[in-house]
């Protein structure tokens, strides 16, 4: 998978070489690229925003510097998916992260400020598929923060990245209900025990003990996933 990053502060993505996706980018399973959107600027000042039309509070990411950055990125076949991290957009779920990791071609533009002139996405998506995410209900100071989240969300479901596949399949949200507690040695622990049915050794206690804590969990913290659970 190939990862295009377009940002006004590249230096954030410096957390992309360590952990389990700087390794995947050292065996080429992640291909990751970032760019700094003031390349694509024609001023001295390397200008990237102005006022809003319409009046209001803050600036505007200016249109002509995204489009130049898109032309230079997207693939001209139209493969490309174009991510775009903002409090408008549709609430990120891992059911989307295991779509966009099926994909061969992400870009993510990281707006600042009140956003990207909203002309881009129009004109962008008549060259790529663009997606609106939103990583809950409160607003950041920029997109690399959301982007960095979806980035790690997609690409350790990418074959290969994450060493043990099987550890993907019993995570919070794989199958609509929040993960199950975890205990490792020793066994008690500042007087606190690890659930004997851990420790019996039986596959078929231990399975229904696991699902019986993820609806319990699941119930006392986000009963609002019960109805699709």
């Amino acid at each position: 998978m190939r990862i295009d990053i377009v940002t006004i502060f590249p230096e954030f993505f410096s957390v992309l070489d360590v952990s389990l996706l700087g390794r995947a980018r050292q065996e080429k399973l992640l291909d990751v690229h970032v760019h700094d959107l003031r390349s694509w600027t024609t001023d001295r000042h390397r200008t990237v925003d102005d006022t809003p039309y319409g009046g209001g509070a803050g600036m505007v990411m200016k249109p002509e510097p995204w489009a130049q950055a898109l032309e230079s990125i997207l693939r001209p076949d139209g493969s490309s998916t174009l991510v775009v991290p903002t409090p408008a957009g549709t609430p990120f779920k891992q059911t989307i992260a295991r779509s966009l990791a099926e994909h061969e071609h992400l870009v993510f533009a990281c707006g600042r400020y009140e956003g990207i002139d909203a002309r881009v996405f129009e004109w962008a998506a008549e060259r790529a598929s663009v997606v609106e995410l939103s990583l809950g209900d409160y607003v950041l100071n920029g997109g690399e923060v959301a982007a960095m989240a979806v980035i790690e969300a997609v690409g350790r479901l990418v074959p290969g990245v994450v060493g043990n596949p099987e550890s993907l399949v019993e995570e919070s949200h794989e199958d609509g209900l929040l993960e199950y507690p975890s205990y490792t040695k020793p066994a008690s622990w500042r007087d606190l025990d690890v659930p004997e049915v851990l420790l019996s050794g039986h596959h078929g206690r231990v399975a229904a003990w696991r699902h019986e804590q993820q609806v319990e969990r699941t119930r006392r913290v986000r009963p609002d996933l019960l109805p699709d659970a």
